[in-house]
């Protein structure tokens, strides 16, 4: 038996010029593949979409010294993602410029808004207010900056637009973020109140019924895609973890036909997403939505046993949405390896709410702990596999591929039966040995071993179709089985921007 590692497989990195656009770029834009709407389609493949995102990587979140939230070398930064073979971030949108505690003290502070701030008078942070006709132009030309750096490295970028941790405390740990909102009534020179039953939440801003407030939103949200409209690698989502109520989820539904009605008209159309509310969410709103893809909460096994896509919507399943890191941490490694896996052989995509280089995310100890400016090592199982999962879907025919829970015994298959090119993907989340139905996919069929936990191919013996088959694992724990059609299927992959065919025979 040959064993390789998985990063043979992996296309090498190129690390662009400053400004250039390579052959190796993002391509698209992306739109919902028609054929498989599970996932997307640049106009030529399917699109698998994976990674990590961290709250500060649009935006400075400033805290206390003691407490201290270094800033992101966004190089750095993406360079991270890249070594890790993922190609999918959220862009996080704040809101609010200051997050306050009982006392009326700054917990932290958020530096670069969409609006000037040019008075006259301060708001309640001390600064000047907001003019809300005013756009900050630094702010657009970070976003288009960093999203055309993400661009060049082959990354998508998911545009965050509003924050619903912005607008309504949630915890303590987060702070009251109402009275910095540029919303707020005490902080803007245009008169606008996004709290006109003073509830002191401000949840009425993330809703229609302040008319003069959704003009702003609108004319904020036009900004943003005359900013990035032209770049291939964008997709959209409202907002983060809103509080679920019926004015919200039609404030998100508005919004989501409000960008598709503004891009008809321009070069380029992009997906746009809608992600579950906080606290009060639930799934099926997502699915009723005209979005293009969601992110969903646990409900109905997102977190331990994710159903298979249907293709209602393309799902990329956020770990900051569906597998908190408090439940991550207690369901332990091996768990988090499995979900990973899961989603894939489901037919979803996995995001990570990853916390990166902050040593106390929102105050929080215990959450992460990276050391010499380097990230947490514990999170390395998640990150790593998600990488593994792309690698795998950029090798496979992903567009013929669909979940199929009935051929396997371990109930976790992304499959491709048909007469030529069939393909077979399996998960076995306790090993070692799985049986496969390949009753209607004829000929022979390569078999390789992958371990998840080490990252390393083995090859098996080939096992002929057209009957159920029993294999069995090369090594302990879980393991994931790829089977292909020996000599049929030559299959395509972007590397560096080239397309290149190979036969099956040629994959470790």
């Amino acid at each position: 038996m040959r064993m390789v590692s998985l990063s043979m497989l992996a296309c090498a990195a190129i690390l662009p010029p400053a400004g250039a656009v390579l052959a190796g770029a993002a391509k698209g834009p992306l739109s919902v593949l028609a054929s498989n709407p599970r996932y997307f389609t640049d106009g030529n493949r399917a699109v698998f979409l994976t990674g990590s995102h961290t709250w500060n990587n649009l935006v400075e979140i400033v805290r206390p010294p003691s407490r201290p939230n270094p800033p992101i070398d966004f190089d750095e930064f993406l360079g991270f993602l890249e070594a890790r073979n993922h190609n999918c971030f959220r862009l996080w949108a704040w809101e609010s410029a200051a997050f306050f505690n009982d006392k009326g003290e700054s917990l932290h502070r958020v530096d670069l808004l969409p609006f000037q701030r040019t008075g006259p008078g301060d708001a309640l942070d001390g600064k000047p207010k907001f003019d809300l006709a005013k756009f900050n132009d630094a702010y657009f030309d970070r976003l288009r900056r960093r999203t055309l750096a993400a661009r060049d490295r082959g990354m998508y970028v998911i545009v965050m637009l509003f924050n619903g941790f912005a607008i309504v405390e949630k915890d303590k740990i987060h702070g009251d973020p109402w009275k910095g909102h540029y919303f707020n009534a005490a902080n803007n020179v245009n008169g606008v109140d996004g709290d006109p039953r003073h509830t002191g939440k401000g949840d009425e801003a993330h809703g229609l019924g302040i008319p003069p407030l959704t003009a702003f939103q609108e004319a904020y949200v036009r900004k943003v895609i005359d900013t990035v409209n032209d770049l291939d690698n964008v997709l959209y989502e409202i907002t983060n973890e809103d509080a679920g109520s019926a004015a919200n989820t039609a404030w998100q539904y508005h919004m989501i036909r409000f960008i598709k009605k503004c891009e008809a008209a321009k070069l380029r159309q992009h997906p746009v997403g809608m992600t579950v509310q906080y606290p009060g969410g639930k799934n099926q709103a997502l699915f009723d939505s005209p979005a293009d893809w969601i992110s969903p909460n646990d409900a109905g096994g997102y977190q331990a046993d994710p159903p298979a896509a249907d293709g209602r919507k393309v799902v990329l399943n956020d770990t900051d949405h569906s597998f908190y890191y408090i439940g991550l941490q207690k369901a332990g490694l091996d768990a988090q390896r499995a979900w990973v896996w899961k989603n894939f052989t489901r037919g979803h995509q996995a995001l990570f709410m990853d916390p990166y280089l902050d040593p106390t995310p929102w105050g929080v100890a215990g959450r992460n702990n990276p050391k010499d400016g380097k990230p947490d090592p514990y999170w390395e199982v998640l990150r790593l596999n998600m990488g593994y999962t792309r690698t795998y879907a950029d090798r496979m025919n992903l567009a013929a591929m669909t979940p199929q829970p009935a051929l396997a015994s371990s109930s976790f298959c992304l499959a491709n039966v048909a007469a030529k090119g069939a393909e077979f993907l399996v998960y076995l989340p306790r090993g070692p040995e799985v049986t496969v139905d390949l009753s209607g996919a004829p000929g022979r069929f390569s078999v390789k071993w992958f371990n998840p936990a080490q990252g390393t191919v083995i090859k098996g013996e080939a096992v002929a179709g057209g009957a159920k088959r029993t294999l069995t694992a090369p090594f302990t724990g879980d393991a994931v089985l790829y089977m292909a059609q020996v000599g049929e299927g030559p299959y395509r992959t972007a590397c560096g921007g080239a397309t290149k065919r190979h036969s099956w025979g040629e994959l470790p």
